[in-house]
């Protein structure tokens, strides 16, 4: 397990397993007898990864479910760093977005064998078979998470989607302590060291406001007590 997978939300409360239980019913309820993609968006450190690991195992009783995830989609670090290391480049250089569709989401809804990952970022070097899934069945769905999945360039690949709610004063910590030991100016929103991201993330808050689009919101500040605030 990877840095970017290592956080684990703590044993559901009676509240989460209430909230995640109704979402769950309602992902098994979308496009019956058909594949489907749902997307789980949030800024880094909403807790998404988890989040989608849990509904995925609420699901698998009813419908058969997928998990993949956008980073495993990102560019090589030659290409994502080959303008500079700004907030502008992180948003705009950072995923291989024609790859997603080509090697993931066509396939999936195809009925085809698909690629959950194409590049393994902490490691900087193709993912080789380990990528590979076998085909989906007819009413499977894909639960795909991730960062800036409401931009315009995907925003219309998803039948439905997620966004997971959290302030960057919990959402920063809580990702980076993912990598080891926090300190005061690793939980900073406003350091220098947490720049290059938050600055990208608020970017892409203010531009497309991503909650206004989102079919379910869920606020994931508590993880004891998550809250779905919208569900359109």
């Amino acid at each position: 397990m990877g840095a970017l997978d290592g956080f684990r939300a703590p044993a559901p409360s009676g509240q989460r397993a209430d909230v995640l239980g109704g979402l769950a019913a309602a992902i098994v309820s979308i496009g019956a007898a058909r594949r489907v993609v749902v997307a789980f968006d949030g800024v880094d450190g909403a807790g998404k990864t988890v989040l989608a690991d849990e509904l995925a195992a609420l699901i698998a009783p009813f419908r058969e479910v997928h998990r993949a995830g956008v980073d495993g989609f990102h560019h090589p670090r030659a290409v994502r760093y080959a303008r500079g290391r700004t907030p502008e480049t992180f948003y705009r250089d950072s995923y291989d977005y024609a790859a997603l569709r080509r090697e993931l989401l066509t396939p999936f809804r195809g009925g085809q064998p698909y690629r959950a990952a194409l590049h393994d970022v902490e490691r900087d070097r193709p993912v080789g078979e380990e990528g590979l899934r076998p085909a989906a069945g007819p009413e499977a769905a894909l639960l795909l998470d991730g960062i800036f999945l409401h931009r315009p360039e995907v925003a219309d690949l998803w039948d439905a989607s997620l966004w997971v709610e959290a302030p960057f004063a919990v959402s920063v910590p809580r990702g980076n302590a993912r990598f080891g030991p926090v300190t005061a100016e690793r939980a900073d929103p406003d350091s220098a060291l947490n720049e290059r991201y938050v600055v990208a993330q608020r970017r892409y808050l203010a531009a497309v406001r991503p909650a206004d689009h989102a079919t379910w919101v869920l606020d994931n500040t508590d993880l004891d007590r998550p809250r779905l605030t919208v569900s359109r």
